[in-house]
């Protein structure tokens, strides 16, 4: 793919981001489709962020996307937001129309995509998730739009944010008719109740992410029924404790990167309007 002056640009902001494979996922999609654009990663300290997005918006950047530690702070500068954001008030994917920013979420469509391209069907059906992050809080909140019928958060009932969890609890269930329980993350006779309903289990947390692969969020093995789909949008390590612990318990299990896949898909969509070739990038990025 060669660069010339009418090469659109797209990219990602956040810090650190020079880990990121979504460069990767991005150009080879132009690539393949021949699009003629690339994706950039930038590395933007914290005083310099809205800075950089009015840059980003005077160069004419076609989109980008935004990781941790702006997910939720991108919010204020955008000129609006889609019902998923403002829903659970973060922002992973900005769409440039017509010189306006418009902050969307990405997360939870990947993750409900990936689920589905499991073969698993959760509408009408229950769900657990243990943690309620900006990732948790995307997947709650597309989940419900969705049409989830009762979501069961766990978080600890000493987090200073667990007062924040209840009040976006409501206001989801308010707007999508969604049952929504928080509990705290140490009542486990719930947790084992909650996971014997539900179709699946999402860890959110960063319990046994590098490095801290040693750390998983569920000491008892027995609170996982053998039926249990447990998702942990975990991806380094691949394979988290708690996933080797499900498959153990007769669990199918997932990593964090389908969900990481089909959320660049529904980004990439945002601002192309053409379909990512998902098995070109699954079999050429996600599979080594």
């Amino acid at each position: 793919m060669e660069i010339s002056g009418y090469t659109g640009l797209t990219g990602l902001i956040g810090s650190p981001v020079a880990h990121s494979i979504s460069p990767k996922m991005h150009t080879m999609s132009f690539e393949a489709l021949g699009i003629d654009c690339v994706y950039l990663a930038f590395d933007i300290g914290d005083r310099d962020l809205k800075t950089a997005v009015e840059g980003l918006r005077e160069i004419g950047i076609k989109g980008f996307n935004v990781t941790m530690p702006y997910k939720v702070r991108i919010l204020d500068l955008m000129d609006d937001l889609t019902p998923a954001a403002r829903l659970c008030g973060a922002c992973n994917t900005v769409i440039l129309e017509n010189g306006k920013m418009i902050g969307h979420t990405t997360d939870g469509m990947g993750f409900m995509r990936s689920v589905a391209d499991y073969g698993y069907d959760i509408i009408g059906k229950k769900i657990s998730i243990l943690g309620a992050g900006g990732a948790a809080k995307s997947i709650i909140a597309q989940a419900a739009l969705d049409g989830v019928t009762a979501i069961d958060i766990f978080r600890r009932r000493r987090s200073p944010v667990y007062a924040e969890t209840l009040e976006l609890a409501a206001k989801i269930q308010d707007y999508t008719g969604c049952m929504i329980t928080v509990y705290d993350f140490a009542d486990t006779e719930q947790m084992r109740e909650s996971f014997a309903e539900s179709a699946v289990l999402v860890n959110a947390t960063s319990l046994g992410m590098a490095p801290r692969e040693y750390t998983c969020p569920i000491a008892d093995p027995t609170l996982l029924p053998a039926d249990l789909f447990v998702y942990d949008i975990v991806y380094n390590p691949r394979d988290t404790r708690l996933a080797q612990m499900a498959r153990e318990r007769g669990c199918f299990t997932s990593n964090g990167l389908s969900m990481m896949l089909f959320q660049g898909a529904a980004s990439f969509k945002c601002w192309t309007g053409r379909e990512m070739p998902v098995d070109l990038i699954k079999e050429a990025v996600f599979s080594s």
